[in-house]
C-alpha cells in the first residue's frame, strides 16, 4: 500500500487515461453510430466507466502491478460516479445525466471490493499469528481466478439470451467495441511512456485504460424503464468482446506491447 501511494506518476496517468483520453476516444467513436439514444446510452455507460473489479485479476495475469490497480480502485470508483453524469450531459443532454443512480455503484464497490479486501486483510493478519490462518491463506490463493470466471459466466449467461432479440442494434456497436479494445492498449502504452512509468505499472495502466465496468453498469441499465433490456444487451455485447480481448491482452501486453525493462 505504502509503495503504491508513493507512486504519484501512476495516479496522474490513471486519471489522464480514464477520464480525459477515454472519453475523447469514446465520443469520437460514437460519431459513427446512428442517432439512437438507446444505443448511445448503452455505449456511453459501458465505455466511460473504468473497471473496478475483474481488471485486478487480469492485470495480475498480464504481469502488471495488480496492487496499484487495487489501491487506486476507490479513486476510480468515486471519480467515475462524479464524472459519468457530466459526460452523459455533455454527450447526450441533460435528461441522459439523470439515469445515473449511485446504488448499483455502491453495491458493487462494497460487494466486489470492500468485503473481499477486508477478508483478505483479516486473513493476512491471521496468517501472521496463527498456523491455521497460514493454511487458510495458502489454500485460498487459487480462488480469485475461478471465482471471477464463475461470476462472469453467471452474469453473461443470465443476459446472453437477449442478444439475438436485439441483434440489429448490437451489430451497430460491435465494430466500435472492437476498435476500442484494439486502440486503447496502444494509447495507454504511450501514456505510460509519457509519465515514465515502469513496466509493471505501465501494464497496470494498459489494463485499467482498456477494461470497462460492465458488471457495475449492467444493473443500472436494467433499471431503465422500457429501454433497459436493449441497453443491457448492448452492454453484454461489450462484455463478451472485452473478455475475449483480455485473453489476448494477458499474452500480448507483457510479451510485445510493454516488455520488462
Amino acid at each position: 500500500m505504502k509503495q503504491a501511494f508513493g507512486n504519484p506518476k501512476y495516479i496522474k496517468a490513471l486519471l489522464t487515461i480514464n477520464f480525459i483520453i477515454v472519453p475523447c476516444v469514446v465520443w469520437l467513436l460514437s460519431q459513427l453510430l446512428p442517432e439512437s439514444p438507446i444505443l448511445l446510452i448503452g455505449f456511453y455507460l459501458v465505455l466511460l466507466t473504468p473497471c473496478i473489479d475483474y481488471v485486478i485479476v487480469f492485470t495480475s495475469l498480464g504481469k502488471g502491478d495488480e496492487k496499484l490497480v487495487l489501491t487506486f480502485t476507490p479513486i476510480l470508483f468515486v471519480t467515475q460516479m462524479l464524472l459519468l453524469p457530466v459526460y452523459l450531459w455533455l454527450f447526450m443532454g441533460r435528461n441522459a445525466a439523470g439515469v445515473v443512480e449511485p446504488a448499483p455503484f455502491l453495491e458493487a464497490f462494497f460487494g466486489l471490493i470492500v468485503l473481499p479486501l477486508s477478508a483478505a486483510l483479516l486473513l493476512q493478519i491471521a496468517a501472521k499469528r496463527r498456523a491455521f490462518g497460514r493454511k487458510v491463506l495458502d489454500g485460498s490463493a487459487w480462488l480469485p481466478v475461478p471465482l471471477m470466471a464463475l461470476t462472469l459466466f453467471i452474469v453473461v449467461a443470465s443476459q446472453i439470451v437477449k442478444l439475438p432479440t436485439y441483434a440489429d442494434q448490437i451489430m451497430k456497436v460491435v465494430p466500435l467495441y472492437i476498435v476500442f479494445m484494439v486502440i486503447m492498449p496502444i494509447i495507454a502504452k504511450y501514456v505510460a511512456e509519457w509519465f515514465k512509468l515502469g513496466a509493471e505499472s505501465g501494464r497496470a495502466l494498459i489494463f485499467s485504460g482498456s477494461t470497462r465496468n460492465s458488471l457495475v453498469v449492467l444493473p443500472l441499465a436494467l433499471a431503465l424503464p422500457e429501454i433497459g433490456n436493449v441497453v443491457a444487451a448492448v452492454i453484454i455485447a461489450q462484455t463478451i468482446i472485452e473478455l475475449i480481448s483480455e485473453l489476448v491482452y494477458i499474452r500480448v501486453v507483457p510479451a510485445f506491447l510493454l516488455r520488462d525493462e
